[in-house]
């Protein structure tokens, strides 16, 4: 008979400031706890390692998303501060019909359709920012192009400060109602009625993604508001991520003058090069899910209606699944990284973000002999999210 045993307590706060700038300690102790840890500071299960994750993510039947995939539990009252995300906190099989339209709507095609266009913007903007080449690489490159190509694509309004304070209020709630959470929610209130009227038909460019969603809605494809909603879910998490990706792989590489060197004299590894940067600075560094009833992990026993805390930060750094994972490899082979989470619910958009990443890498690639880091960088503070606030750059043109 197997002998169950109770998660390990960790009394380590994951939302505490000093471990959203940096939680790579954190992340040590979670995986050294084993398969299964308690965070008592919010009473909630959390795995770090990489085999329980995959565990978790993959098997819906004993792990939910319809509590929410945030830290507050949404089937409980006052505790969601927002409507459920009809494409990431359903189980299937709704999930399954609706992701089904979703996935032609962005399928591989489309996607390939816009990579034409992704290069030219991003040719555009490198040429432009090579004439003063000492920039502020978050703001200046990265959030420039993503705030071109994405907004063209899904075809939805664009206001750079309502974006921002949308961001940061979506992040911010996934996690316990904290200053940052205050804050973001005191941010975003001008925004609100920008925010709700942009999920509107007549707020999207005919044509875009969102488009194509009430499309599908009028076909009854997808249940009438579901349109709505599905532009909402990218308006809130389609940039931000990307953004966070991006901007952690030029870090990376302005570090690495010999990966970078590599890179120029193979492009076409660009999106490999982007793939480990998601892995070392995971963008979305913690999901959640919740026990359907009581089950086991790695010989832990859990109860039933219980938050499970999948860090997926600390998973794309597990020892047990990757060499040197707190090194950056551009060359490194990064398969079954959980940087688009995984399971039915992996990301929706990975396709973009990958195509994205691959036109700016590959404009910069063209141009730039090398980049070098012109100033220290600094992270942001997310209670979701690991994102670079500033970025100093030199960019040597060839």
């Amino acid at each position: 008979m197997t002998v169950l045993h109770s998660p390990s307590p960790l009394a380590i706060d994951p939302y505490g400031m000093d471990v959203l700038l940096d939680p790579y300690p954190f992340h040590d102790e979670l995986r050294a706890a084993g398969p299964v840890a308690h965070i008592t500071a919010h009473d909630v299960y959390a795995v770090g390692q990489y085999e329980a994750a995959a565990a978790v993510l993959g098997d819906w039947k004993r792990f939910s998303t319809t509590g929410g995939i945030g830290l507050a539990d949404a089937r409980k009252p006052g505790a969601n501060f927002r409507p459920l995300n009809a494409l990431l906190e359903v189980d299937p099989p709704d999930h399954a019909r609706l992701r089904s339209v979703v996935n032609r709507i962005l399928s591989p095609a489309t996607v390939r359709g816009w990579r034409a266009t992704m290069e030219h913007d991003a040719a555009q903007l490198v040429d432009r920012l090579l004439q003063d080449p000492e920039i502020e690489a978050v703001e200046d490159l990265v959030e420039a192009y993503i705030f071109k190509v994405f907004v063209d694509a899904v075809g939805v309004r664009f206001d750079r400060d309502a974006i921002l304070a949308i961001g940061a209020m979506s992040f911010n709630q996934s996690g316990p109602p904290n200053a940052l959470f205050h804050e973001a929610m005191r941010r975003v209130q001008p925004y609100l009625q920008w925010f709700e009227d942009s999920q509107r038909r007549e707020h999207v460019k005919p044509g875009g993604v969102a488009w194509q969603f009430f499309l599908a809605e009028d076909a009854g494809e997808i249940a009438p508001g579901i349109a709505s909603n599905l532009t909402r879910t990218f308006v809130r998490g389609g940039m931000d991520s990307t953004i966070a990706g991006l901007a952690s792989t030029l870090m990376h590489l302005s570090r690495s003058p010999s990966q970078w060197q590599w890179l120029r004299e193979q492009p076409s590894r660009a999106r490999g090069a982007f793939e480990e940067g998601v892995r070392m600075e995971t963008p979305f560094q913690v999901t959640y899910r919740v026990t359907t009833g009581e089950t086991e992990l790695g010989g832990v026993a859990l109860e039933a209606g219980r938050k499970v805390g999948i860090f997926l930060g600390a998973a794309n750094r597990d020892p047990l699944r990757w060499n040197d994972p707190h090194g950056y490899d551009a060359a490194r082979i990064t398969v079954g990284h959980m940087a688009f989470g995984g399971g039915d619910h992996n990301c929706i958009g990975q396709m973009m973000a990958r195509l994205e990443a691959e036109c700016l890498l590959g404009a910069l690639l063209a141009r730039v002999k090398s980049i070098e880091p012109a100033g220290a960088a600094t992270w942001r503070p997310v209670n979701q999210m690991r994102t670079l606030d500033k970025l100093p750059l030199r960019l040597v043109p060839q």
